[in-house]
């Protein structure tokens, strides 16, 4: 989140309200920025337009770099490099690898996806996390709109929007 940037907080006291509130405002073309709840709400990412994640794309892709990853060396190793006799079995037997293979697999997607997420989030362990009302953590729920990508509207429209909606409190703050 940038330095200085304006936001319209609405805080609304239940989740249905909060529901209804999120397709009214949406209707009427205002762009929403966030919404923070203490716990999840059913129906609120399709109500907000949310698409699926790519995320299971990216641990799919780190599950087969694992695999490739895991058959290359040990074909490589007991095949090429080192090949040894043992019980009389070939040199690359793919049944042992198995695994092996499976373990590198879960352990190379594992790691993969939770980078991933943490950097598609922005997370950092140096980060300060930017609270708009610090009730949203305990009972209460909070629409932020972005100023910035509502350039039609002034604060005080978009304030009486908000609060015409249901909000029980409306304010306007800036995040430094």
């Amino acid at each position: 989140m940038e330095k200085g940037k304006n936001f319209v907080v609405g805080v609304y006291d239940e989740e249905d309200v909060l529901l209804e509130a999120v397709g009214k405002i949406r209707h009427q073309g205002v762009k929403i920025n966030e919404v923070y709840t203490p716990y999840p709400v059913h129906g609120l990412d399709d109500a907000l337009g949310y698409h699926y994640s790519n995320l299971p794309i990216a641990g799919f892709l780190f599950g087969l770099t694992g695999t490739i990853l895991a058959l290359t060396m040990m074909i490589y190793t007991l095949g090429f490099d080192w090949p040894m006799d043992i019980g009389g079995k070939p040199y690359i037997a793919l049944p042992d690898f198995i695994p092996i293979t499976f373990e590198l697999t879960v352990l190379l997607c594992a790691l993969g996806m939770t980078g991933t997420f943490f950097v598609a989030s922005n997370l950092k362990p140096w980060a300060q996390p930017k609270m708009f009302d610090p009730r949203s953590v305990d009972d209460k729920f909070v629409l932020t709109v972005d100023l910035a990508k509502n350039a039609s509207m002034d604060a005080i429209a978009l304030s009486g929007i908000i609060k015409a909606s249901g909000a029980s409190e409306v304010s306007t703050k800036t995040m430094e």
